[in-house]
């Protein structure tokens, strides 16, 4: 068994984007089932993580996905919400980890022994496993917000201030999707027509 026991691997996505939720995954690999090509959600192809998703999601002891909604990102500033959308992913699993190693350098409370691991999503398999999971969840929430806001873009730049969603913003407005907080939505919101 690794010096850590069983671990749980935890990442989140949607930090930067002005619209969305945050979206945060635990995940707990079986040592018995190696999965190959696991690295970093941003190094791989949509179709791979789509594909390692799948994998994931049928091989790992346990996974649970855990959320921070606009509004709740709105009211407390996304980096509480990130870590409440961790600690709600953590508290879904089905199987206690003995620890928990988070991508970056600041960890939530778990109430069980944590490390932050700076570029966690390339060097522990877990994490890596949490953000291509995390990610392909939120692009699919995103691609949704598509359908019900048209006109943003927001299947193509997932929310990520873009050029494209820049424009978008300033000829329509923000729509409820929109993080209030942030301040290019902000600007928005004072000069353009809210949806």
């Amino acid at each position: 068994m690794a010096p850590y026991g069983l671990v749980a691997g935890v990442d989140e996505v949607g930090i930067g984007p002005l619209a969305g939720d945050v979206v945060a995954c635990a995940v707990i690999l079986d040592p018995n089932v190696p999965i190959d090509d696991l690295r970093d959600s941003k190094r791989l192809s949509e179709k791979a993580r789509e594909r390692l998703a799948a994998i994931i999601r049928s091989q790992a002891l346990s996974w649970s996905l855990g959320s921070a909604s606009v509004a709740e990102v709105d009211s407390l500033n996304v980096l509480v919400a990130s870590h409440m959308a961790m600690q709600r992913a953590v508290a879904g699993l089905s199987v206690v980890p003995d620890t928990v190693l988070v991508d970056g350098n600041k960890t939530p409370d778990f109430g069980l022994p944590t490390q932050a691991i700076i570029k966690g999503d390339q060097r522990v398999a877990a994490i890596s496993a949490a953000s291509i999971v995390a990610k392909v969840t939120r692009d699919g929430q995103l691609i949704e917000l598509a359908a019900r806001f048209p006109g943003y873009g927001f299947e193509r730049h997932k929310g990520y201030p873009t050029k494209h969603h820049m424009q978008a913003l300033a000829e329509l407005g923000p729509c409820a999707a929109h993080r209030r907080s942030f301040a290019p939505v902000q600007r928005a919101f004072n000069t353009g027509v809210a949806r």
